[in-house]
Order: structure tokens, then sequence, then C-alpha cells
């Protein structure tokens, strides 16, 4: 159990860093709504189901939504697929 918790730490760590050093905006959203179902997993695991499921609602879905969708209204289409 505890090989699994540190397993999804390094995860974290490591798709946080991720996050941070790639070049194109929209692998960072991805890489940002990775980083938070990695946290929903940690908190399942933690015994903390509702700050999970709260995390997965807002954190994954809705935040990751609004990050895509203001990328398509303020870039090229072109602009985000390179």
């Amino acid at each position: 159990m505890i090989f699994i918790e540190f397993f999804i730490g390094m995860l974290m760590v490591i798709t946080g860093l991720l996050a941070l050093e790639s070049k194109k905006v929209m692998h960072s959203v991805i890489y940002l709504s990775l980083l938070s179902m990695l946290a929903v997993v940690a908190f399942v695991f933690m015994k903390a189901p509702d700050v999970a499921i709260t995390e997965a609602v807002i954190g994954s879905g809705l935040v990751t939504a609004l990050f895509v969708f203001t990328l398509m209204a303020t870039k090229d289409k072109e602009e985000i697929e390179e």
C-alpha cells in the first residue's frame, strides 16, 4: 500500500514538472488534467472520498474544459495543434 502511494506521489511530481516544462500550451493543459486525476487517486488512498469527488468534478473536469475552451477562443486552430 505504501509503495502505491509513493508511486502515485512520484507520478504527480513528474506530471507537474512536465506541465511546467512543456513548450505547447495544450500539452500543459493535458498534464495538469492528469495531475488532477492523480490527486483524486491520492485522496481516495487517504480515505477522503468527498474531497476526491470534488477534485474530480471541479479540478479535472471543469477547469480543464475551461482551459481548453479559452485556448480555442484565443488562438487559431493551427497554433493550438503545433
